[in-house]
């Protein structure tokens, strides 16, 4: 699967209000229910892609960690108390980072990851700072670098407030109820946006990859 066939994919995927996800959560924890299950999954696919997002890979070691990011929150379905009033968003993130961070010290790419992010707050150095210099060859960061260059620029392309969305959403790790709330939209209205950014630069991506 290619990258834009995954993004077209996560445009298909129709986003829960929040009373039809507790529904689904009750489904699944208090019933058995199996399709809950799934389409719990299938709704938070695109946590996956935020966090293999602010990871530096090229397109096919991204496309290794949405594997890995998904196999991640299937774990954190199952082990999800709905119950206790946590957010789902934030108890499956450490378990999607975590399952994409073990995959690219497997692989030996975990250079790649999260290098400009400080890992302590005692002293402010970051990973990469730590970190022997074991850096990809010159024409894989060429190619890492240039992608993420285009995803920014397709990024910068959309109409603003699906900017604000996007960005915010897959970049800020921002829920979309406080984007609703600062932009003054109704939730609903804030799920179409990004679905119609992710659709834009779906667009403007497959055009890249057939001239890649």
């Amino acid at each position: 699967m290619s990258l834009a066939q995954y993004l077209a994919e996560l445009n298909n995927i129709r986003l829960l209000e929040p009373d039809e996800e507790q529904a689904l959560w009750r489904g699944y924890k208090e019933e058995g229910d199996l399709a809950c299950r799934q389409k719990l999954i299938e709704h938070y696919q695109p946590l996956v892609f935020k966090v293999a997002l602010r990871l530096r890979v090229n397109e096919v070691t991204l496309l290794d960690i949405i594997q890995e990011g998904t196999v991640g929150l299937i774990e954190a379905v199952e082990a999800y108390d709905h119950t206790r009033g946590v957010a789902f968003s934030l108890f499956a993130l450490h378990r999607i980072r975590g399952r994409m961070l073990n995959y690219l010290e497997r692989e030996g790419n975990l250079n790649w990851a999260y290098m400009d992010e400080p890992i302590s707050d005692q002293d402010g150095l970051t990973l990469g700072e730590q970190l022997a210099d074991t850096a990809p060859e010159v024409p894989m960061q060429a190619e890492q670098n240039f992608l993420v260059e285009q995803l920014k620029k397709a990024l910068g392309r959309l109409p603003v407030k699906e900017q604000l969305v996007v960005s915010g959403v897959y970049l800020e790790e921002r829920e979309p109820k406080q984007l609703a709330e600062q932009l003054d939209l109704s939730l609903s209205h804030i799920y179409r946006l990004q679905k119609q950014g992710i659709r834009r630069i779906r667009g403007m991506l497959a055009k890249l990859m057939q001239q890649w």
